[in-house]
């Protein structure tokens, strides 16, 4: 069954939309990545400096080596300066 992962992050105030632009095009390494079967965006409507991320992956082992892989690449040290802290990581498993 796949692995689903949701993610926040708060940037600071004003920062939103610079994070999403750093954020959007990188995402399709994060598509082409061993086991990623999708990752969809959000941000909030009502508080915009606030961005969701949804992904599916074929197993947990698989979104864990991609974060590993983010953090070796540098992409945790490129957002840094975006975030009003860390991001919020909720691992999920479907119950039917």
């Amino acid at each position: 069954m796949p692995h689903t992962v949701y993610l926040e992050f708060k940037c600071l105030e004003g920062k939103g939309a610079e994070f999403l632009e750093v954020l959007l095009p990188s995402l399709s390494d994060t598509r082409a990545f061993d086991g990623c079967l999708s990752v969809e965006t959000y941000s909030n409507s009502d508080a915009p400096d606030t961005v969701f991320l949804w992904e599916k992956w074929a197993e947990r082992s698989d979104q864990e080596a991609y974060m590993n892989w983010r953090v070796e690449t540098g992409m945790l040290d490129l957002i840094g300066p975006f975030m009003a802290g860390p991001p919020s990581i909720v691992h999920l498993h479907a119950e039917d």
